[in-house]
């Protein structure tokens, strides 16, 4: 299929991943453009496996990837060094992990700290706005990693039911984000979440246990995953017991 890219008035629904001008183009997965940015749109686009990309200047850009990256919780491997450093960092007092104690500082962060190969971010101004009201529409949580009262680590997603969509991490010091995505599997486990969307396939994540999916499966997983009862956001250090105190934890 050939043709001009869609383009969303206000208040048009989504187009079908798969079924229109994705289907063939030059940038798989790229399924529309315009429409807004609010949390109603938000809502109506996860819960259909669509997200938002795109860069400062560019109109808002809607995706639904495929394959599709996703990270299942059971397989997350909890690799020797980071087991050691978990278990470190549950002893030691003046380390915390905190649940939606500051998303706007978490997205902030995401969004200005610089990546390795990376020059600019697609965490523009207008997308922070927006997951700041999802977060406060209760649609957007933040996993945090403090010390000393510092944050210096953590991630934030989106979860509709017990369907968990990976946004972005951030760290100023080492293994700061591994520890809050240690955190959220954690979270996830504990509740009965199978799998945690990473939308892309990257080396880090796949060296984590995430693995691709097709496009049908992972729509067929998150229809049923957000009827379910939403999450319990509360981390407690016993959270961590279903991996971490185990020897053979994967």
């Amino acid at each position: 299929m050939t043709g001009a890219l869609p383009w969303l008035d206000a208040d048009d629904p989504f187009p079908q991943p798969g079924d229109g001008w994705d289907a063939a183009s030059p940038m798989p997965g790229l399924l529309a453009a315009g429409g807004r940015l609010d949390v109603p749109h938000l809502v109506a686009a996860y819960s259909q496996g669509i997200f938002p990309w795109f860069s400062e200047g560019q109109p808002i850009l809607w995706w639904c990837t495929a394959p599709r990256m996703v990270l299942p919780v059971a397989r997350f491997r909890l690799h020797h060094s980071l087991r050691k450093t978990l278990r470190r960092f549950r002893a030691t007092p003046r380390c915390e992990v905190r649940v939606d104690s500051d998303f706007s500082a978490v997205i902030h962060a995401c969004a200005t700290t610089p990546r390795a190969g990376q020059s600019g971010t697609w965490i523009v101004p207008q997308m922070v706005r927006a997951y700041e009201q999802l977060h406060a529409a209760g649609f957007a949580h933040s996993v945090e990693t403090w010390v000393d009262g510092q944050l210096i680590g953590g991630l934030y997603c989106v979860a509709l039911g017990r369907a968990v969509y990976g946004e972005s991490m951030f760290a100023h010091a080492t293994d700061a984000s591994k520890i809050a995505l240690a955190a959220l599997v954690a979270l996830c486990r504990g509740q009965g979440v199978e799998l945690i969307d990473c939308q892309q396939n990257t080396g880090h994540l796949a060296s984590l246990g995430a693995r691709e999916i097709g496009r049908e499966a992972f729509l067929a997983h998150i229809a049923k995953a957000q009827t379910l009862p939403a999450l319990d956001w509360r981390f407690a250090p016993q959270c961590w017991d279903q991996f971490l105190l185990r020897d053979d934890a994967a």
